[in-house]
């Protein structure tokens, strides 16, 4: 009985931090402020230079490595930011 009250009681807690991190995640988007995560290790001015180069002809192979990304990485990081 103790063990059912316990497990309740955790369920409960488990619910009310739920509800709190959605209601706080909800007001950070709808205020635009950042939400966390992960920080993009190129900023937009290096993948628009990046493009640049590539598109002036040197081989986005090189241009990779000199970043040290992969291809297709490279390509996909174009891509995001639009031709």
């Amino acid at each position: 009985m103790v063990f059912t009250v316990m497990a309740a009681l955790a369920e409960m807690e488990l619910a009310i931090k739920r509800e709190r991190i959605v209601a706080s995640a909800s007001k950070r988007r709808a205020a635009g402020k950042d939400l966390g995560g992960r920080r993009p290790r190129f900023t937009e001015s290096q993948i628009l230079n990046a493009r640049r180069l590539v598109n002036a002809g040197e081989s986005a192979t090189q241009v990779a490595r000199d970043l040290n990304i992969s291809c297709a990485t490279l390509y996909r990081r174009i891509a995001e930011l639009g031709a």
